[in-house]
């Protein structure tokens, strides 16, 4: 349902998105989810992809096609964290094309150490925009 996530970012589709069958290859939803969550993580978070000591690791995704869209369609994703840990987040992902749901799935990230990847705590501005994720 559309009410159900925070936050919300509109994502044109490319004409490189479509396959030889017409419809956006399952690749590129993934690439989505992949590209709302770390845009989040990174303008709210405050997350530093390139020099920080902290970083995201992706350890389990999934998604679920509930319909077939085509380039020069425009998604909104919508994002929120289902579950957030003490060094993990389940960010759950919906995919609309205007009311119709697309899409929807799940991603889970392990924040680590940049250097030894071993787990870290979520805390400071990072926690609070995943808070900021959960459901009201």
């Amino acid at each position: 349902m559309v009410s159900d996530y925070p936050h919300w970012q509109q994502v044109p589709l490319r004409w490189k998105d479509n396959d030889v069958y017409g419809h956006v290859n399952n690749v590129v939803h993934y690439a989505l989810m992949d590209t709302v969550i770390n845009t989040w993580l990174i303008d709210r978070g405050g997350l530093d992809m390139h020099d920080g000591e902290t970083i995201g690791l992706c350890v389990e995704s999934h998604c679920n096609y509930r319909g077939s869209v085509s380039f020069p369609d425009t998604l909104s994703v919508g994002l929120r964290v289902g579950h957030l840990g003490r060094s993990s987040v389940r960010y759950e992902i919906g995919m609309f094309r205007e009311e119709e749901l697309i899409a929807e799935g799940h991603f889970v990230h392990v924040f680590v150490d940049r250097g030894s990847r071993r787990p870290v705590e979520v805390s400071g501005k990072l926690r609070e925009a995943l808070e900021a994720l959960q459901p009201c």
